[in-house]
């Protein structure tokens, strides 16, 4: 599934759906659009990246700040319930032995490890955090708790989204290519399905997106 496809597919419904869902939808699309024309991986990722932000992202009130993991934990878990066919189950179980699995393991994207270099917690702590949390991630994907799995997946990604877009990594960097790869790749394959998943459930509410456009 590739931008073309879902764009196709997008001009020929979107004039029978709410103007909230065809803004995230078209924004999302643009974004998509782009990272599969970039040739680097810290590109792709941060176009990916926003085009998820464009899809989940709601109107955010004074006093209804909630942190960002929290907002897409909750849209990813709109979107389990919503995916009768389980294409995001399948997604993760046929990505859980390769990349998944490679992600998981990788340091370099858990918080906590992070947390350690910069003196806020002990190295036994994040080192007991890291091994709780890839064994309550194969847990999560052996009892078929998606929205869990999803949830530990997207945590690593974020890590991963604040380095890059905070100025933390080096562009084109020798030293973070594994994880720039694989989460990439990764929500390359997820940015999609959410995208259809959307465009399948019109009818839900999706929210009001954000910046919305304004005619003069």
């Amino acid at each position: 599934m590739d931008y073309e496809t879902l764009k196709t597919r997008h001009r020929e419904v979107r004039d029978d759906y709410h103007q909230n869902l065809n803004l995230r939808v078209h924004r999302a699309l643009s974004w998509l659009n782009r990272a599969e024309q970039c040739e680097d991986g810290d590109s792709q990722f941060i176009f990916l990246w926003i085009a998820f932000n464009a899809a989940y992202a709601n109107e955010i009130g004074e006093g209804d700040k909630s942190p960002e993991q929290k907002v897409f934990g909750q849209f990813i878990a709109k979107l389990v319930d919503l995916d009768k066919d389980e294409a995001l189950y399948k997604l993760i179980w046929e990505e859980y032995p390769g990349s998944i699995r490679v992600l998981l393991d990788n340091k370099y994207v858990f918080q906590p490890f992070w947390d350690h270099q910069n003196g806020k917690i002990e190295k036994n702590q994040w080192e007991k955090s890291f091994q709780s949390a890839k064994q309550a991630a194969g847990r999560a994907l052996a009892e078929h708790r998606t929205t869990a799995v999803f949830t530990a997946i997207l945590s690593r990604m974020y890590t991963l989204r604040n380095q890059l877009i905070h100025g933390g990594a080096t562009w084109n960097s020798a030293v973070n290519r594994d994880q720039v790869r694989d989460c990439s790749t990764l929500l390359g394959k997820i940015v999609p399905f959410i995208i259809q998943l959307m465009m399948d459930n019109p009818n839900t509410l999706w929210g009001d997106a954000c910046y919305p456009v304004v005619e003069d």
